[in-house]
């Protein structure tokens, strides 16, 4: 008979489920997605599990409907739900009422909202994008003064257009709070009226590395930066708010630095272009110059007394000789000019370089040597432990301590005494050489 404290399965559940549900608010939790199934009634069931244990959950069709995604097999999600008890199967669940997507998917999905939000604004427009200064000689670069693309940067630039004045802005371009001190360095160098161009750059990463630059505050202040910016995030294949609202997006920092500055071959060329065709157009002008004097000269002669003649020629001769000193000036000031670029580019002559890689290739490839000898030395030491050990396992140290290694003349060892019967004939291998032996009868 049943005892007045004995309960019924239905009664148990039923004190679990309140104990349960009283004992745990809201709480939040983050794992992988499993089993899910959504029948046709709308309602959401699933697994939510990490590498130790799992937890059923259920959201139901007013709350599912209200997902921006679809939930599928390992999706890494965080869930807001109660903790309850299913009474009918006596299983523990959690019921949902709140899922969002939990890493890079969830930050892949708040920039694609913010993209589309500032880009319904007007802020990415191409028409409102400036034009890259022609030579660009203060070059503003805000990024991280200990990180690669920094060197890559200031590389391109001394060997492109040594004339470029380059100045790094330090900031730090990822982690919290990294976005606000990216924006206040981009204000301040705008304010200051010093650079021509500002170029805002980083190294590849995550998603979540790059996310400063993702930031809306920082987006609008690089759209509305009075001086042109270049901006040159992550690799070709990343972008970011940054690269969409700057005037231009290069895919790397290297190629942002190409774009910045002009080759200085190509100017040496259009330098020299420009001189052959100043020196052709002034020759041209003194010659239709003096034309016009001569045929001045021959017009006088022929309408004027010899008196008018001569002051008239005398005139021309002074116009003439200030005509050839002005050209001498002239030419003296572009031949000057010529000089002046020309040392300033055999300053950045490639044959210096040349020759300071030359020193370290010569100091690198002292160093394969030593690396061999040291591998030659520890290979050395591994082949005489080898030795040692295949010494200790072999059968002639045995025979060398004063055994003997007994063999049948078809080679068959000899390993116990019923391996041999009298008569046989046998090889006995001792240290220094075999030995014919015949077996006898035992005593």
């Amino acid at each position: 008979m049943p005892t007045p404290d004995t309960l019924t399965p239905s009664q148990l559940n039923a004190l679990a489920r309140n104990l349960i549900e009283d004992s745990f608010p809201l709480v939040w939790v983050e794992g992988e997605l499993g089993n899910v199934a959504r029948p046709a009634s709308g309602h959401l069931y699933l697994t939510l599990k990490d590498a130790r244990a799992q937890v059923r959950c259920a959201m139901f069709r007013p709350k599912a409907g209200l997902l921006k995604f679809k939930p599928r097999e390992g999706l890494h999600v965080r869930v807001r739900g109660r903790l309850t008890l299913y009474e009918a199967r006596g299983e523990y669940q959690m019921v949902l009422d709140h899922m969002e997507e939990a890493g890079e998917g969830a930050l892949r999905r708040a920039f694609d909202e913010m993209k589309a939000r500032l880009e319904a604004e007007g802020l990415f427009d191409e028409a409102r994008k400036r034009p890259l200064p022609r030579f660009a000689r203060r070059i503003g670069i805000i990024t991280s003064s200990t990180g690669a693309a920094v060197r890559d940067v200031l590389s391109v630039l001394a060997r492109r257009f040594p004339l470029a004045e380059p100045e790094i802005l330090p900031v730090p371009v990822q982690g919290d709070g990294a976005a606000p001190q990216i924006t206040a360095m981009l204000r301040s160098a705008a304010a200051s009226g010093r650079y021509d161009v500002l170029l805002l750059t980083r190294g590849g990463g995550s998603l979540e590395d790059l996310w400063a630059f993702n930031d809306e505050g920082l987006a609008r202040a690089v759209a509305a930066c009075e001086v042109p910016v270049v901006c040159a995030v992550g690799h070709e294949v990343d972008f970011s708010l940054c690269d969409f609202a700057a005037d231009l997006r290069a895919p790397t920092p290297s190629v942002a630095a190409e774009l910045l500055v002009p080759s200085q071959d190509d100017l040496r060329q259009r330098l020299r272009v420009l001189a052959t065709r100043m020196q052709r157009q002034q020759a041209q002008q003194l010659r239709n110059a003096m034309q016009r004097s001569d045929r001045a000269a021959l017009r006088l002669n022929a309408l004027r007394p010899q008196a008018r003649l001569e002051a008239l020629r005398q005139r021309q001769a002074d116009a003439l000789r200030r005509l050839q000193a002005a050209w001498r000036q002239r030419m003296e000031r572009e031949r000057a000019s010529l000089r002046q670029a020309a040392a300033v580019l055999r300053s950045a002559h490639p044959q210096r370089r040349i020759e300071r890689l030359r020193e370290r290739l010569q100091a690198v490839s002292r160093r394969p040597q030593a690396c061999i000898a040291r591998r030659l030395a520890q290979d050395g030491l591994r082949l005489r432990g080898l030795a040692r050990s295949l010494e200790a396992v072999s059968p002639l140290a045995t025979v060398a301590r004063g055994y003997a290694i007994l063999r049948h003349e078809d080679g068959r060892i000899v390993r116990s005494a019923l391996d041999a019967r009298p008569g046989d004939t046998l090889d006995a291998r001792l240290v220094d050489g075999e030995l014919r032996l015949r077996v006898e009868p035992g005593r």
